[in-house]
């Protein structure tokens, strides 16, 4: 009996050691791929910056960061997705205003995203821009009132999909201003974009990386940005708030994790997404993209979600849209 005693005291003492020898859940990662999933389509906003900061991950984390296009439902395949994902760092979900409107905008989620997600980290601020077709003769905000009202339900706005801020801004407009405009949803941006500049839709509302490329371009024509002031990245262009008093819509890009992902896991990400906002190279590419490098804590990114999530529910009863 003392023997069989002794033998299982050595053997408590010697699991207890593996358990304490067992290093974190980070200490390998990332041993192989990881794969980031965006919304929408190749070639919008979203791409283009998950691009720039996958490219910087890659290096310093000594893996690929894989982006992947899940396009459709305003972001939301690429979020269900992204949750129903083992919580094991490898699947990432970049993050923008949609996630926070969706969860007031549409009636049948079947996640919760503040339940079902882990913030991981914010990557930078943009505002939306007002871009129409060089077709329409309008050259100013007042300008492009006075001619939808004078020309009601005669209009159509693209979006990048029901549910994105890209939609919402364009609703905002609409409710404030009283002008009759019929919704177009893309599944993403970059398709909008042909039409716009065909004349075959008139308008966008679009994150500012593509907006600024495309009007940059002179595919079309600059009206306004939907910051409340003046964007600093383009002080010739006026914010809509100066013709329509109150009118605001700022966005943020981020990442986060299915729900249970490691906390040490997390904190590695954030620490390699803070650094690579430091880097002068990342951070010009983003500012050329009209973005505000915004390096947060996880706990500040989840704070900053559940606020945006807040602010646009107002704005989805504000406007009184809604999708099934």
């Amino acid at each position: 009996m003392l023997r069989i005693l002794r033998n299982a005291v050595f053997g408590l003492v010697i699991l207890s050691g593996l358990f304490a020898a067992a290093p974190p859940a980070s200490a390998a990662y990332p041993d192989r791929p990881v794969h980031w999933l965006i919304g929408f389509a190749a070639g919008g906003p979203v791409d283009i910056v998950a691009r720039i900061m996958a490219q910087a991950l890659s290096d310093r984390l000594g893996q690929q960061f894989i982006v992947e296009n899940r396009a459709g439902s305003g972001g939301n395949i690429a979020a269900g997705a992204a949750i129903n994902a083992a919580p094991d760092g490898y699947t990432l979900l970049f993050v923008a205003p949609n996630n926070a409107i969706s969860t007031s905008l549409y009636k049948k989620l079947p996640f919760d995203f503040l339940r079902d997600t882990t913030p991981v980290a914010s990557i930078m601020q943009l505002t939306n821009m007002l871009v129409v077709s060089n077709a329409m003769p309008v050259k100013t905000v007042q300008e492009f009132i006075d001619y939808c009202k004078a020309n009601p339900g005669k209009i159509s706005f693209a979006s990048s999909g029901n549910g994105t801020s890209v939609h919402m801004s364009a609703e905002l407009f609409k409710a404030m201003t009283k002008c009759d405009m019929i919704h177009v949803p893309y599944r993403g941006s970059a398709l909008a974009f042909p039409d716009i500049i065909s004349n075959k839709v008139q308008l966008i509302f679009d994150n500012l990386p593509s907006a600024l490329e495309q009007s940059r371009g002179g595919n079309v024509r600059a009206l306004g940005v939907t910051s409340p002031q003046r964007w600093p990245a383009l002080p010739d262009v006026p914010a809509i708030a100066e013709t329509v008093p109150g009118f605001e819509s700022v966005g943020f890009y981020g990442i986060s994790a299915p729900k249970g992902t490691p906390a040490d896991i997390v904190e590695l990400l954030n620490k390699a997404v803070n650094e690579a906002l430091k880097d002068p190279k990342v951070m010009a590419r983003l500012t050329e993209n009209g973005g505000i490098p915004r390096p947060m804590t996880p706990a500040e990114f989840g704070k900053l979600v559940a606020d945006e999530t807040e602010k646009w529910r107002k704005v989805v009863e504000f406007a009184g849209v809604s999708v099934d």
